[in-house]
């Protein structure tokens, strides 16, 4: 579950728990709890470090709760280990996002040309609005 530039997460850091699909499926959707409910607990775990945990928090993502809980459902598939390792993966690919450091942004101004160039096209369209006012023809 780990990848060379990852942090691997131990299993007594998750919560699973196991449900029923939705969807189609037959009989064997009302039977079997085949999807999965993955909890991983950002806020608290002390496998992440702080600027780690930091990124993700910071995340605008639905999945994440105001406690800073991960919450990933699974139920792509028909088979409960299937589930399972889908939700794992998931988890992994979110935790390895964080791992990714990004750039600062560096504020540069408009040059001269690209200025003249918007007030250009300001002034064409200012004209051909003007065009289209009605006009007092005798």
């Amino acid at each position: 579950m780990t990848t060379p530039a990852s942090i691997d997460i131990p299993d007594d850091e998750l919560v699973e728990r196991f449900v029923r699909s939705s969807g189609p499926g037959g009989q064997n959707v009302n039977k079997v709890a085949t999807a999965v409910e993955l909890r991983f607990d950002i806020a608290n775990s002390p496998t992440l470090s702080d600027e780690v945990r930091a990124r993700l928090l910071a995340k605008r993502d639905r999945r994440v709760t105001s406690e800073g809980v991960l919450v990933i459902s699974a139920q792509r598939f028909r088979t409960q280990d299937r589930n399972r390792e889908d939700a794992r993966e998931r988890l992994q690919a979110f935790v390895d996002a964080g791992l990714h450091v990004p750039k600062k942004r560096v504020a540069t101004k408009p040059t001269r040309a690209s200025k003249e160039r918007r007030l250009d096209a300001k002034r064409g369209r200012s004209t051909i609005k003007k065009g289209r006012t009605a006009r007092d023809w005798d």
